[in-house]
């Protein structure tokens, strides 16, 4: 089953939310976007427009100004007209740079910052109409549009409040002076905009969460998916159990140089050979210091005998050394009776071949725990 076909009910790891951020998907708020772009806009005509005004008031008066120089010389109105166009720009740049200033906080504070050029590129899957019917009943945009919805009313709302109560009080400022009356009006705007910012306000404080909930609700994981995840960023378990039975392989060849330093070795006859080293000294438990399986073994085997180091048959022993010990670890304390055994017996042999004691009996074949012996598992998964 894929993992698309998989309830996602898993949160997104770090790593996907990463790769999501890097392709430029992170949660953004509309409604905070929308409050900064308004707020900083009516902020900046609120404190800027008094002054453009008194600047295009004064062009104005020199624009309309005439002499019988510029009566004389019609291109002596250009320069004019320049210092208006160019008074006009500023003024527009201005106030172009502060709601652009705006809405980039704006983002980074709903979704931080994201260098990303991916969500510009042109993406052709998005051209199937199936899949953007899909995004049209997405959990995502149901809920968009619920939010927008209920925006919408609350807005309508106050502003038919606010119209209403309001028409007559503006109505009357034509019998007001000028001054008065306009600094009514303008108050009554500055009112009303406030009111719409309010409410935009309230809604960017439940949006902003609101979005993060619904960004981490898409980033949402399926079983599969972490598998899939955990095998890319740890590697496949396989791999990784080759690579270290490659790396075992490796040590247990290159292990070869320690036979002859050996006590001894023990085999199984052929397959499987184990050379022990102890010394009491150094030594807490005996040690694997080399081991090796078919023509290892036999390698094992050959340069014992060189070096004039007993080699002694014991399947079982064998086995349970090759399958269980480490080199240059200390044998399973569970082997340490069988072991000492077979030490015993080598001390032994030792002291009769050099004449200091009588030859031992013949080879002890230790107690080996059937648990520690591959053989015995297998032929009782077998039976079973």
């Amino acid at each position: 089953m894929e993992s698309g076909s998989q309830d996602r009910n898993l949160p997104a790891s770090q790593r996907k939310l990463q790769k999501a951020r890097d392709d430029g998907q992170v949660s953004r708020s509309e409604d905070l976007a929308h409050l900064a772009v308004l707020g900083s806009g009516a902020l900046a005509i609120l404190v800027l427009a008094p002054h453009l005004f008194n600047q295009l008031r004064i062009d104005m008066a020199r624009q309309l100004h005439f002499d019988a120089a510029v009566l004389g010389s019609v291109r002596s109105v250009f320069p004019r007209l320049n210092d208006a166009v160019y008074l006009g720009l500023g003024g527009s740049v201005v106030f172009a740079a502060i709601i652009a200033t705006a809405a980039v906080i704006a983002a980074i504070a709903s979704g931080g910052w994201v260098s990303s050029l991916t969500p510009v590129m042109p993406d052709f899957s998005r051209l199937n109409p199936l899949s953007g019917m899909a995004n049209l009943v997405s959990k995502k945009k149901l809920i968009t549009t619920a939010k927008m919805l209920l925006i919408t009313s609350i807005l309508f709302t106050v502003a038919t409040v606010f119209l209403r109560n309001g028409l007559v009080p503006i109505a009357s400022l034509m019998l007001q002076p000028s001054a008065s009356a306009v600094a009514h009006l303008a108050q009554w705007i500055t009112g009303g905009v406030g009111l719409m910012l309010l409410v935009l306000l309230i809604a960017a404080m439940v949006d902003v969460p609101l979005q993060k909930f619904l960004h981490l609700g898409e980033m949402k994981m399926s079983h599969q998916e972490v598998k899939q995840e955990s095998k890319e960023s740890n590697g496949s378990p396989e791999l990784k159990q080759r690579q270290r039975q490659r790396q075992r392989e490796m040590a247990q060849k290159s292990s070869i140089t320690a036979v002859p330093k050996a006590d001894f070795v023990v085999m199984n006859p052929t397959h499987f050979a184990v050379a022990i080293k102890y010394d009491e000294k150094t030594m807490a438990a005996p040690q694997v210091i080399s081991k090796g399986a078919d023509l290892l073994a036999l390698k094992i085997r050959d340069i014992a005998k060189s070096h004039s180091i007993p080699v002694l048959q014991s399947p079982m022993l064998a086995r349970a050394l090759y399958a269980n010990a480490e080199l240059d670890r200390d044998i399973p304390s569970a082997l340490y009776t069988a072991v000492a055994q077979v030490l015993a017996y080598v001390y032994r042999l030792r002291a009769a071949l050099q004449g200091t004691g009588p030859m031992p009996d013949e080879v002890p074949q230790p107690f080996v725990p059937p648990e520690l012996d591959p053989q015995s598992k297998t032929l009782k998964a077998a039976s079973t």
